[in-house]
């Protein structure tokens, strides 16, 4: 057969598009009546086909048997000029006119058959029949677990705002490492957000605690012996702690490092979780210090933190600090680009130019990695700045 004349290979690859990206199981599900799929036929022109008669007939044979008595697709004919080929007839469309046709094409009857026992077993659920039309083949590929997850759908669907634990899942067959492990196709069924936290939130569970560990200094009263402590947030919150000034650092090392301020607290930031740093109300009457990595995500976690806590400031994220230490530059593995309201105008310099690359690519200069003297004698200075 000459090459680029249509095969029946060719006409399942056009089919095949419409099932893999799940329009045809999608249509078929709803019962939306069959779109039909052409395909135009490429072949011998009529001056080729006395050029080699039997490439012709051989051509016509495959593409005739292919269509298994229309099972597969039916062929439309017509006639043709110059030298006889059988009945002066050659095939020029290719068209499929129903699922059947379809499925018997690709091969795919015995997943139809699957794809609809999943709509039967979905039946009871609206949302878990949606999403399973919405995703007709990763609904097929988890068709061993869909039992266990429409238990756990119902579990999560009943116990919505209970405030209980994840870990606390008794749908038949399903545990917590389940739930996790299927998660994102769990919120599509159940309509929430597919991060862990995000999932538990919007399905009103309970959220492993936030815990804000802290170094205080003897004088705010904390029990003998203990020089550090870790509490959740929201009790921490209600402590009747009134610290003249506060150093929040987001590395773990650099906090535990710095020295403790007269009358004063060091707690650790812990990166983008400073959210529960600054939700703590006696830091509002506070002159409140923030330590953090000079890269971008630094610089907007900083400003994520004078949401909370307006009239912070930064220490050891100026661009002086930042030259200084160029031989301990590393590279940052993606850069922050979001603007940033709350950085003051020097800060909102260097972050440009950190997102610019104005200096390098993707600038980073981690905390850690600042000589311990320049950090210890800047850190002081800035803990009795307002003494």
């Amino acid at each position: 057969m000459s090459a680029g004349w249509t095969t029946p290979d060719d006409i399942a690859a056009k089919v095949r598009r419409r099932w893999n990206d799940g329009s045809l199981l999608r249509a078929y599900a709803n019962g939306e009546p069959f779109d039909p799929i052409e395909v135009a036929l490429r072949g011998p022109r009529p001056a080729q086909i006395g050029d080699d008669l039997a490439a012709a007939r051989d051509w016509v044979a495959a593409l005739d048997a292919g269509r298994r008595d229309d099972t597969r697709y039916a062929l439309e004919w017509k006639s043709v000029g110059g030298r006889q080929i059988g009945h002066n007839r050659l095939p020029v469309r290719a068209v499929v006119t129903s699922h059947e046709q379809a499925w018997a094409l690709l091969g795919v009857t015995a997943m139809v058959r699957r794809f609809n026992e999943l709509l039967a077993a979905a039946q009871r659920h609206p949302r878990i029949r949606e999403w399973v039309i919405a995703n007709p083949h990763r609904a097929l590929a988890l068709a061993p677990e869909m039992p266990r997850l429409i238990a756990a759908y119902e579990w999560l669907d009943g116990h919505r705002h209970s405030q209980r634990y994840l870990r606390e899942i008794s749908a038949p067959g399903v545990d917590t490492k389940f739930a996790e492990r299927y998660r994102s196709d769990l919120a599509g069924m159940l309509g929430v957000s597919s991060t862990s936290s995000g999932f538990l939130a919007e399905l009103g569970l309970r959220t492993k605690p936030a815990l804000v560990r802290l170094r205080a200094a003897s004088s705010l009263g904390l029990p003998t012996p203990l020089t550090e402590l870790a509490a959740r947030s929201d009790e921490l919150a209600q402590l009747d702690l009134a610290p003249r000034v506060a150093v929040i650092i987001e590395n773990e090392i650099s906090y535990l490092s710095a020295e403790v301020p007269e009358h004063g607290v060091v707690i650790w930031g812990k990166g983008f979780e400073v959210d529960s740093v600054g939700r703590l109300p006696w830091l509002a009457g506070a002159d409140v210090v923030y330590w953090g990595d000079i890269d971008t995500h630094g610089f907007a976690i900083l400003d994520r933190l004078r949401a909370w806590l307006p009239g912070a400031r930064s220490v050891l994220m100026d661009r002086e600090t930042l030259m200084v230490h160029r031989d301990r530059w590393v590279t940052e593995n993606r850069s922050a680009t979001s603007v940033l309201t709350r950085l003051t105008s020097d800060e909102q310099s260097l972050y440009r130019e950190l997102v610019e690359a104005a200096l390098g690519d993707r600038v980073r200069l981690e905390q850690e990695r600042i000589d311990w003297g320049w950090a210890a004698k800047r850190l002081c200075a800035a803990t009795r700045a307002k003494r």
